[in-house]
């Protein structure tokens, strides 16, 4: 009898387990299955959306590379008008500064020249006036200027 119990009992548990596998599998194991499914489909998502965040960061970063490379292009263009402009100015100041140095040498030479011909006008009077008194010497009387003022007028002109 011994082996009937044990199969009694066998055959009890595996009635017993037979309905809680039916109770598991109708009521427990749906759940369980959904929410293991949801999880999967969130790990998914969740893939997807950083394989998405990658693809968006590496074209940001070309976006961005290309944002640098136009505007170091921009500020190579910007020192080249820069250097442009600076050379003008350096050439124009340069010709201005030749310009004004050409005006100033003129005006120097018109100044000399004046200054020359003022003091040639006054070695001619003084000329004229030692030529009277030298003569006045010579002939031994005085010589009146005013009545030979054409006659030293001449000699005045001729030196």
């Amino acid at each position: 009898m011994g082996v009937l119990a044990i199969n009694a009992t066998l055959i009890g548990e595996v009635i017993a387990f037979l309905i809680m596998l039916s109770i598991t599998l109708k009521f427990v194991w749906p759940p369980l299955m959904r929410a293991i499914e949801e999880r999967q489909q969130k790990i998914a998502e969740g893939l997807e959306a950083a394989d998405r965040a990658h693809k968006e960061l590496a074209e940001a970063d070309t976006r961005a590379a290309d944002e640098v490379k136009k505007a170091r292009a921009e500020a190579a263009s910007i020192i080249e008008r820069a250097n442009q402009q600076a050379g003008q100015i350096v050439d124009k100041a340069r010709t201005d500064a030749l310009a004004e140095a050409a005006r100033q040498k003129a005006q120097a030479q018109a100044d000399i020249d004046n200054m020359a011909h003022r003091a040639r006008a006054e070695l001619r009077g003084q000329v004229a006036t030692l030529a009277v008194q030298g003569a006045s010497k010579i002939l031994g009387r005085e010589v009146d200027a005013g009545t030979h003022k054409a006659l030293l007028d001449d000699l005045v002109a001729g030196i």
